[in-house]
C-alpha cells in the first residue's frame, strides 16, 4: 500500500489546524471539512482546500483523518447525509483520531464492512499545544498495512507513534 498523498481533515479546530499546517509543509496536498466557517478559513488561508461536505472531503482524498470531538460527531460525519460513508470506494483510508468509545469503534468497522473503506486507529494524545508543535503521541490500531503507509502523515505532527493492535486499540489505549 502507497502513502497517501492527498489527505482530508475532518474537523479543523484545535487539533486539526496545526495537524493541516503540519501536513502542507511536508508537502502533502490537503482538504478540510468544518461546520464552522470560521474554522475554514483559518485553514483555507494554510493553502488547504476546503471541501463542501464529508462526502465532497473523502471523494477528494486518499486518506481522511476525522478529528471531531465525540461519537455523535464522527456518527454524522460517516454516515450522515453527505457522510464519508457516501464516498466510499476500495482503498480510502479513514483515520479515526477523534476520542471514542471502543464500542463505537468497533460499531463503526461492523457498519462499514464491505465498503472497501480501510479503518485504522490514530488517537491522539497530549493536546493542543502538542498539535502546535507537532510533537503529538498516536495509539493507533486497525489495519497493518494500511498504518504502516500512513506513518509519513502521522509523523508530519506526532514524535511518538504506536501501534497497538485491531482497530479501537488506539482507542483502548488512550482511556488507560
Amino acid at each position: 500500500m502507497e502513502t497517501p498523498k492527498r489527505i482530508g481533515i475532518l474537523g479543523l479546530g484545535a487539533m486539526g489546524r496545526p495537524m493541516a499546517r503540519h501536513l502542507i509543509a511536508k508537502g502533502f496536498i490537503v482538504a478540510g471539512y468544518d461546520v464552522a466557517a470560521e474554522a475554514c478559513e483559518r485553514v483555507a488561508a494554510l493553502g488547504a482546500t476546503i471541501a463542501a461536505t464529508p462526502r465532497d472531503l473523502a471523494a477528494q482524498s486518499d486518506a481522511v483523518l476525522i478529528v471531531v470531538g465525540f461519537d455523535a460527531q464522527v456518527e454524522r460525519a460517516i454516515f450522515g447525509a453527505d457522510g464519508i460513508r457516501d464516498a466510499a470506494r476500495p482503498g480510502l483510508i479513514v483515520g479515526m483520531g477523534s476520542t471514542v468509545a471502543p464500542s463505537f469503534a468497533r460499531d463503526v468497522a461492523h457498519r462499514l464492512e464491505g465498503s472497501g473503506i480501510v479503518l485504522i486507529d490514530m488517537a491522539l494524545t497530549r493536546g493542543e499545544p502538542f498539535a502546535e508543535a507537532g510533537t503529538m503521541l498516536v495509539l493507533g490500531g486497525g489495519d497493518a498495512a494500511a498504518f504502516a503507509a500512513c506513518q509519513p502523515v502521522l509523523r508530519s505532527f506526532a514524535s511518538d507513534i504506536f501501534h497497538l493492535g485491531s482497530f479501537g486499540a488506539g482507542q483502548v489505549g488512550k482511556m488507560v
